[in-house]
């Protein structure tokens, strides 16, 4: 009786064992991302501190661009993708087991530029598309001087800098713009990566960082970028004139006001932009961005992904405006929580 129970015990032992192997393995896993730059390096903190929270649970995202996430997210090479142009409905239906399509955090798009002694800039609405076109040579044009009756604007030569990549900080950009001006819309258009003119004073690099290293380097520049990296690097930023004729400069209280009149299509779709929005103290380029999540996938990835969400609903809001992010309304938090629920 006693070997016999001697066996129970071992036989009961191993088992244990084997079920605390199973859980630990489980726990032990790495998280693969990639897509906007946009957010990154907000997400980039997220997901250290998610990671140090959650022992066993690693995140790991690179920022490659949405055009280069989305793909990535589609071709199923990595557990979750993050765009700020969110996904079409045919990219969406490409996708193995279905897709949900979460805006997680959203900033503002600054026009950022480099001119030594000139601080406080304003653009006017009809000026600043028209820069990116190629069309406005210097900064001491007439109406960008008339805009800015205290400041000594140089005869300097504007360079544009634009994304060489598939970007979906370019998506809302050229959306904005293509709303402003029927003559960008005619002549450039909207998208994640568009045909811009073929002229010497616009040049391109890759990712947000890229960019705003090309403006720090580049004196006499402009380029646009989110708000947070203007921040981090303490470039300037330009304010710009909105639909109201207001002039507002990122940071404060214009990029929430912007995103206040966003309407979703419906508790399951959370894909909207808001163009160009109306309200005179909203900052003219705010947007959403989103994470990229699969309806079905291995359950415990599944799991690990809520709980993601879940963090960057709570702790991960408190860490956004210090970093030049736009804390989401508790009314898109509680949409988000209730989408998750479709991670499985």
């Amino acid at each position: 009786m006693k070997r016999r129970s001697a066996l129970g015990l071992a036989l009961a032992s191993a088992a244990s064992l084997a079920g605390l192997s199973r859980v630990a393995l489980a726990q032990n896993l790495k998280l693969i991302g990639s897509g906007a730059s946009f957010p990154f390096p907000l997400y980039a903190t997220w997901f250290k501190a998610f990671s140090k929270a959650n022992d066993g649970l690693l995140v790991d995202y690179q920022a490659k661009g949405s055009g280069a996430g989305i793909q990535d997210f589609i071709n199923r090479t990595v557990d979750f993708a993050a765009s700020d142009a969110g996904m079409t409905d045919d990219e969406i239906a490409k996708v193995d087991g279905g897709a949900v399509l979460l805006p997680m955090t959203a900033g503002e798009i600054v026009l950022a530029y480099s001119l030594p002694g000139v601080s406080g800039l304003k653009l006017p609405r009809e000026v600043y598309p028209e820069i990116f076109m190629g069309k406005v040579a210097t900064w001491d044009d007439p109406r960008i001087v008339a805009a800015n009756p205290d400041l000594t604007l140089p005869n300097t030569k504007i360079t544009v800098v634009r994304r060489s990549d598939s970007s979906g900080t370019t998506f809302v950009f050229t959306k904005h713009l293509s709303t402003i001006s029927a003559d960008f819309k005619a002549m450039i258009g909207e998208g994640t990566n568009v045909q811009w003119p073929q002229v010497s004073n616009i040049v391109a690099a890759p990712k947000n960082d890229g960019v705003t290293a090309m403006i720090k380097q580049t004196p006499g520049s402009i380029g646009y970028i989110e708000y947070g990296y203007a921040k981090l690097t303490k470039a300037e930023s330009a304010s710009l004139q909105n639909a109201a004729g207001a002039y507002v400069a990122p940071g404060g209280e214009g990029g929430p006001a912007a995103l206040a009149a966003a309407q979703f299509p419906s508790d399951e779709d959370l894909r909207v932009w808001v163009s160009d929005p109306q309200a005179p103290e909203a900052y003219p380029i705010a947007t959403f961005t989103w994470m990229l999540f699969y309806r079905k996938q291995d359950p415990a990835k599944a799991e690990a992904l809520r709980k993601l969400v879940e963090f960057g609903l709570t702790e991960g809001q408190k860490m956004s405006e210090a970093m030049g992010y736009i804390p989401l309304p508790p009314a898109v938090i509680e949409k988000v929580r209730a989408a998750s629920a479709a991670i499985q």
